[in-house]
């Protein structure tokens, strides 16, 4: 059924983020994964937002899923179009990008604009990739989620993912995998209007402050 209905992505752009929901969800429970979210503030989920989470475990693609109500696209690294089913996700509704192809990276800030301008939201991990480093840390951001939020005057949703990473770091190969609950905190959206306080010099800096205030006040 996926596959029939990638091929016409756009008028099934709704049902396959429906079954990528599915998918990605049902899996997590049925291996014993279960999420704790916890939010700043209420969210309004009637509004398209720029989410940006931090990276650390391939669960975050899970996470995202679980806690956003909405239509939305991710972008994400081109390998996942080896993947047999990821593949038929980022053929159809989501994005993705060659990490080291200025072009690609061009092109997929562009599909995303335009997903964007019709409404549906974005989820871009603004630190670009999951670090070598272990145990991990919240890493500088790239401009990109930041610039297009300014652009298109999108609201900016910061998500902190607490401890994937103990459950299955990276894609789980070298440290194995285990189930758990998933911590996770949204924060309070942010206007690319908003007025910057005083000591930052961008909005890209003033989300990265929040987000990593809160990455290491609560338990990882």
């Amino acid at each position: 059924m996926l596959y029939v209905l990638a091929k016409n992505p756009v008028n099934n752009y709704r049902r396959i983020v429906r079954i990528r929901k599915w998918i990605s969800v049902g899996s997590a429970y049925a291996v014993g994964i279960r999420f704790h979210i916890t939010y700043e503030a209420p969210i309004d989920w009637s509004k398209r937002y720029i989410i940006c989470p931090n990276h650390t475990s391939i669960l975050d693609i899970t996470v995202l899923t679980f806690l956003c109500p909405q239509e939305f696209s991710f972008i994400g690294k081109a390998e996942l179009l080896k993947n047999p089913i990821t593949r038929l996700f980022f053929q159809s509704i989501d994005i993705p990008v060659n990490r080291d192809s200025k072009i690609s990276a061009f092109k997929a800030y562009k599909q995303a604009e335009e997903l964007v301008k019709k409404g549906k939201s974005i989820v871009i991990f603004p630190e670009g990739k999951i670090d070598d480093e272990y145990p991990p840390m919240l890493h500088p951001f790239k401009p990109g989620a930041f610039r297009m939020a300014e652009e298109q005057q999108v609201d900016i949703l910061p998500v902190v993912i607490h401890n994937a990473w103990k459950l299955a770091w990276d894609d789980g190969v070298k440290l194995g995998s285990k189930p758990g609950v998933i911590q996770v905190t949204v924060l309070t959206p942010i206007s690319p209007d908003h007025k910057l306080e005083a000591q930052f010099t961008t909005i890209e800096s003033q989300v990265y402050s929040k987000m990593n205030k809160i990455w290491k006040e609560q338990p990882q």
